[in-house]
């Protein structure tokens, strides 16, 4: 079935007696629709689709699949999410977002706040890690429990070749991830703080020797392992992010942010990396480490709109100040 561009089909109903599948679809472009096909011709007609903003052209945003080299030699997808015909100079503010784990697929899909960024010469590169679920159980096993470092690998490895196929420079590429992506970008943030000018890390996991002992974590250990258990200790310390935090090291800028009735992850991981890390930075003011704490919402789900929309405005500033992106005007071109 011909789809409008590189993206997701979420969903597929029809009834065995007749020839037409109606298919959920979204893109990083194109925000969640219905499209009808006919299994016999190819057609696809459109059943719901959401107009775009006003001024928005979606067929000036090109979605690219890359793939890249880990440190172990294992290839990784990656989606590139640009405006069209953006030139490869080293210069474009980046933000690189992850997941990798609980056999959970990232694929493209509609989030506004990044395709207005796109829209004003910024680039979204999303990657498919170890750890989820893209390629299959094998894919999920390669990046939990002992394997877990495997997940930073892929991201950092991500990082550097953005870097090195002149997408973008160190000082124009941020880091974005939640919940276990906070895990990620936290762990990735230790182990290589050159890297990165900024990183969003939201309701995260950061002291992974202690996370099962708080709320519904327990739960977890299936995939991260217990630091109870001897052997598991030795791997979950070695990337823990709270525990390797380093005193006189130049972190770069950092919003953490969490949720005073958070059910899932404990807002305590949020505020003691906060602590932690501004205690051992010495980056100059330019680099802040900041907390936000939200005291009437939870993990993220059922946020309702208006929280949704002030916590896009604050991600935007803080990548605004740090990639040096002007959000009040669009590129030409």
């Amino acid at each position: 079935m011909p789809l409008p561009t590189l993206g997701t089909i979420r969903g597929l109903a029809g009834e065995p007696c007749q020839t037409t599948v109606v298919a959920a679809f979204s893109s990083f472009a194109i925000p969640p629709c219905l499209f009808a096909f006919d299994i016999e011709t190819g057609e696809r007609t459109p059943v719901s689709l959401v107009p775009a903003s006003s001024g928005f052209d979606p067929t000036a945003i090109e979605v690219q699949q890359v793939w890249y080299h880990s440190k172990d030699g294992i290839p990784i997808s990656m989606f590139l999410v640009t405006r069209r015909g953006l030139p490869r100079d080293g210069n474009a503010p980046t933000v690189l977002d992850g997941y990798g784990g609980f056999n959970s697929p990232r694929t493209p899909d509609y989030r506004a706040f990044f395709v207005a960024s796109v829209e004003r010469g910024g680039v979204l590169a999303v990657a498919n890690l170890r750890g989820g679920g893209e390629f299959g159980e094998h894919w999920h096993r390669a990046g939990m429990q002992e394997n877990k470092q495997n997940v930073f690998d892929d991201f950092i490895a991500a990082a550097e070749w953005l870097i090195a196929e002149g997408v973008t420079s160190s000082e124009r590429l941020a880091i974005h991830g939640g919940s276990n992506g906070g895990l990620l970008v936290g762990a990735v943030l230790t182990q290589r703080p050159d890297l990165f000018r900024a990183v969003y890390c939201a309701v995260p996991l950061l002291d992974m020797i202690r996370y099962h002992h708080f709320s519904i974590a327990k739960l977890w250990i299936p995939e991260y392992g217990s630091a109870d258990d001897r052997d598991a200790f030795e791997w979950i310390h070695a990337y823990s992010p709270y525990h390797q935090v380093v005193e006189g090291t130049s972190y770069p800028a950092v919003l953490v942010t969490t949720a005073e009735q958070d059910s899932r992850v404990d807002p305590l991981h949020a505020r003691k990396m906060t602590a932690l890390l501004q205690w051992a930075t010495v980056s100059n003011a330019d680099r802040p480490i900041l907390l936000h704490a939200e005291s009437e919402a939870g993990h993220g789900v059922g946020k309702p709109i208006g929280k949704r929309v002030a916590e896009s405005a604050d991600l935007g500033a803080f990548l605004a100040s740090q990639l040096d992106v002007d959000l009040t005007t669009v590129s030409a071109g």
